[in-house]
């Protein structure tokens, strides 16, 4: 049997320092008009009481590197997400960079073989890689692969699009990123 092939390792500490802020990220974006949709969305979105008692008492750093580009309708929906998490947590640190910056980093993260965005990859205080998200909610992923294999992609993107509609608060995505979250701050298993 053939060894499977295996993977170059990353530096994602390098990775990490490679990116941008979230700030950075805004204030550099190509799509002025996505940036500020992001900016309301992240102003709009308020944190129940246990998910800011969390994030703010993380006892240790948690690194998300977020892939993500401003033209994505996804990203635009997904990003100030994590950014308005970070904004409670401390020691929640974000960092964006681009599919091309890191070419070896995306190509891990296909989603069923496609280049999807944002995809965010959690890493713990050493930045040992925890898990990763994206590039939408878990339900929705599922949706389009069912789309996919019933080669209906049509039908299932107008599906996704009432998932994200019922979703206005952005609830199912929080909840997903704050479950990584607490994943790569733990401490003992």
């Amino acid at each position: 049997m053939p060894k499977p092939p295996i993977l170059p390792v990353i530096d994602w500490q390098a990775v990490f320092d490679s990116g941008k802020t979230y700030s950075e990220w805004i204030a550099d974006a190509e799509n002025k008009e996505n940036a500020s949709k992001m900016e309301i969305i992240r102003a709009s979105l308020a944190l129940e009481p246990h998910v800011a008692g969390l994030l703010k008492n993380l006892s240790r750093p948690v690194h998300v590197i977020a892939i993500a580009e401003d033209w994505c309708g996804d990203v635009v929906r997904h990003a100030p997400v994590l950014a308005r998490l970070a904004d409670e947590g401390p020691n929640l640190k974000v960092r964006f960079i681009e599919r091309e910056q890191h070419p070896d980093v995306f190509i891990r993260f296909l989603t069923n073989g496609g280049e999807a965005i944002p995809k965010f990859v959690f890493l713990s205080a050493d930045f040992t890689e925890c898990g990763n998200w994206g590039p939408m909610p878990d339900a929705c992923r599922e949706v389009i692969a069912r789309g996919k294999a019933c080669g209906d992609v049509g039908a299932a993107r107008k599906k996704t699009s009432g998932m994200y509609e019922a979703d206005a608060n952005l609830r199912d995505v929080m909840s997903e990123l704050v479950h990584l979250v607490d994943i790569a701050a733990s401490e003992r298993i």
